[in-house]
């Protein structure tokens, strides 16, 4: 049990996806001026990695190794991260418009988010079994979603300040995103 929770802590928290591994930076940099938006993403990506960890482990794990197309895992990923995304944005097209504009070109995006494929092959290359999977994938999504809104939060912040021209606009949002990303340094000394 103490191992399966450190998965998900470690994935949130230690090997931060975009503040650790700098693994999709373009979503988290692009969606993040809206605090809405960025939450809505981040769930839409806790749904998207958690259940793309599930199935790329079974796919791995009893289709792909047993038949000995090991090679072809990141074609397949790709494949069931495709699919799963396309499923997100139907639901969201349907159910809230205004959330589904706001997520805009980001939200098909997620489909290339080297995150999402970077937990799945992760995960096979750590020799995690199906729970494990799951738990690394629901664990690096809490973190994606955790970083992203709290650039967000910040982001609201900064725009209601006078700051010189310099810095206004992106140089202050990637110092912004520096200073976190060495702040979650901080959770590498963890030890339980």
């Amino acid at each position: 049990m103490k191992s399966l929770i450190l998965i998900i802590i470690g994935g949130a928290l230690i090997n931060n996806v975009v503040l650790n591994q700098f693994l999709g930076i373009c979503s988290f940099l692009g969606v993040s001026r809206q605090m809405k938006a960025s939450a809505s993403l981040g769930v839409a990506v806790i749904f998207v990695l958690t259940i793309a960890s599930a199935v790329a482990s079974l796919l791995y794990d009893f289709v792909l190794q047993p038949l000995g197309l090991d090679f072809m895992k990141t074609i397949v990923f790709i494949l069931v991260i495709a699919a799963l995304v396309q499923i997100v944005e139907m639901f969201l097209k349907k159910t809230s418009p205004a959330i589904y504009q706001a997520l805009g070109i980001f939200l098909p995006l997620i489909t290339t988010n080297c995150a999402v494929l970077g937990v799945a092959l992760t995960n096979v290359q750590n020799g995690y079994n199906f729970i494990e999977s799951v738990l690394s994938g629901f664990g690096t999504a809490l973190g994606y979603t955790l970083a992203i809104v709290l650039l967000a939060s910040i982001r609201t912040r900064i725009c209601e300040e006078d700051l010189p021209e310099p810095l206004r606009g992106a140089p202050i949002v990637l110092i912004s995103a520096a200073l976190m990303s060495i702040a979650f340094m901080g959770f590498s000394g963890l030890s339980f």
